[in-house]
């Protein structure tokens, strides 16, 4: 077992030290244009909004669960920062940007450890910014991805699997499905695939995996004997969702890749679209007699900014109203058909995620100029296509990887684990203090209702073990 615990530490010391003698094996990056500060300056800004999406992302997932859950939850998206970004310089960007493999993948060994990435613009990817400006960009794309996953398993996954799947779905999913769709010689790129910002490559790739996660892991115990569940806070998810939709504009218009008219375009429809969604979401709660909601209003905007996210630089702003009015609709009517199924997606991610994902896309096949509502169909037929295709990929490619980290590390906490909550059985913390935590746990199990436990929670030293 200490041995096992030492693992992550000796990795990162050698990744640390591969790093000093580590060399890529480039081709050379034709160098493009002359840099433009305008341009640069726009983009700095615009990784620093995406990088704000995921402690955004941390309040958004971390104020929906119960309040013995809240530090678990919230530290699954913070982590992703420090993983992702040391996964990203070593091997990820060059899988994701590097030399292409059949259009399929890139060469690992083209930027290793950041090798020929620096201050020059790069003809293909980035012509009027620096590469490694470009790199870090989109690094911040594929630290959110994986951190969207985990409203899917909140309240039973173990942290150290956890984090195992993080960096295999990052290596084996996320990277060559970035490299499909935004690599020059991409396979969907090159059939004609519009993604602007991610809408394939983040939210369906997530929306998907958390489908396959939900149903491997199973249900929560509280889930499976229909005990109701109360959000720990709510100011939590609205700021998370201000946070979100802050940012977005960041990942959105930042992937116009340069301060120009589609960074414009981008950031208008980006602010419509999530407008009309968030309206649409209480408004359609109110006709169906339910009370119009913070969490509906704040759940409702994010999937419109999920929906938007293909298309935003293709479409108008007034049709950005439709996508995200029907988006809303259809993630609301899936929410609904979920609830009263056995899945246990916690925070709804499929639905919202991976269904505003997909509405997005075939929308973006509407809209987009050459699209079905011009009369043309080969635009929207690729899309199609690629909609299952990626569809299969995430879906399948997650459920092995699931398998495979269960086979190392068990997925799911035990019963007992699980009754005490994640923050102290895996962290060892609570976000209300440990004194008002026991207090609260000996009358219930803190999702609002009570269970017949008397039992207290330990500290650290005494928690149920987790590692």
């Amino acid at each position: 077992m200490i041995r096992a615990r030492s693992l992550p530490f000796l990795a990162l010391t050698v990744l640390a030290l591969v790093a000093l003698f580590a060399t890529g094996w480039s081709s050379g990056v034709p160098v493009g244009e002359e840099i433009s500060p305008g341009d640069t300056a726009w983009m700095l800004t615009a990784a620093a909004l995406v990088l704000l999406m995921t402690p955004g992302l941390s309040f958004f997932y971390g104020g929906m669960v119960g309040f013995k859950n809240v530090v678990s939850t919230m530290l699954q998206s913070v982590i992703a920062l420090g993983v992702i970004s040391l996964l990203w310089v070593a091997v990820g960007f060059s899988l994701a940007f590097g030399d292409s493999i059949g259009g399929i993948i890139g060469n690992p060994l083209t930027f290793l450890m950041f090798d020929g990435v620096g201050g020059e613009t790069s003809e293909a990817l980035s012509p009027t910014i620096p590469l490694v400006l470009f790199a870090m960009f989109q690094l911040k794309f594929a630290i959110i991805a994986p951190a969207l996953i985990t409203g899917s398993f909140a309240e039973r996954v173990k942290f150290s699997a956890y984090l195992l799947f993080m960096v295999l779905f990052s290596l084996v999913i996320y990277s060559p499905l970035a490299h499909m769709t935004w690599h020059p010689d991409g396979l969907l790129r090159n059939w004609g695939v519009l993604d602007f910002a991610g809408g394939t490559v983040v939210h369906m790739s997530a929306g998907f995996a958390a489908l396959a996660g939900a149903l491997l892991l199973g249900q929560r115990h509280s889930h499976k004997n229909r005990e109701s569940h109360v959000p720990a806070n709510i100011p939590f998810v609205l700021l998370g969702t201000g946070m979100l939709w802050f940012g977005w504009f960041g990942f959105n218009a930042g992937s116009a890749l340069g301060a120009n008219g589609d960074a414009a375009l981008a950031f208008a429809t980006t602010n419509t679209a999530s407008a009309a969604a968030m309206l649409a979401w209480i408004f359609w709660d109110w006709m169906l007699g339910k009370k119009p909601s913070a969490l509906g209003a704040c759940i409702g905007a994010v999937v419109g900014l999920v929906a938007i996210t293909p298309a935003a630089g293709f479409v108008t702003i007034r049709e950005s109203i439709v996508i995200g009015l029907v988006a809303s609709v259809v993630s609301n009517i899936a929410v609904h058909l979920k609830t009263k199924s056995t899945l246990d997606d916690t925070l709804d991610v499929f639905p919202c995620h991976g269904i505003g994902g997909i509405v997005g896309m075939i929308l973006t096949a509407v809209f987009a100029d050459g699209g079905l509502a011009e009369g043309e169909f080969s635009l929207f037929g690729y899309h199609m296509l690629a909609l299952v295709i990626v569809s299969a990929f995430t879906f399948f490619g997650a459920l092995a990887l699931y398998k495979v980290v269960d086979f190392i590390i068990p997925l799911r906490v035990t019963e007992e684990q699980e009754r005490i909550g994640l923050d102290l059985s895996q962290h060892g913390e609570s976000a209300v203090g440990y004194l008002l935590a026991a207090t609260v746990s000996s009358n219930g199990n803190g999702n609002g209702h009570t269970n017949g436990h008397s039992e207290t929670p330990k500290p650290e030293s005494q928690a149920v073990g987790s590692r």
